[in-house]
């Protein structure tokens, strides 16, 4: 065993960790918008069901369902401000 091959070995380490680093950022996005897009399903089916009290009805299509997911609790008061309004 030369020492060479710790140089291989430290390269290889440095190397993987720049591996995970890069594919860990795109898993962190897609988990933060699946994590919004719950929410933002349940908080819409919650608003339906209080809302059913008072006639107020949000219809679940894929615009609001994008809405919803995308920006999660904001995109559900967007909603209802502008269902209200408009």
């Amino acid at each position: 065993m030369g020492i060479e091959y710790i140089g291989y070995f430290l390269i290889a380490v440095v190397g993987l960790y720049i591996l995970v680093k890069v594919f860990a950022w795109p898993i962190r996005i897609l988990f933060k918008l699946i994590i919004n897009g719950v929410i933002g399903t349940i908080l819409l089916v919650l608003v339906n069901f209080v809302g059913n009290y008072f006639n107020f009805y949000i219809g679940i299509n894929a615009v609001t369902a994008l809405i919803a997911g995308f920006f999660g609790i904001p995109g559900v008061i967007f909603l209802i401000i502008f269902k209200l309004f408009l």
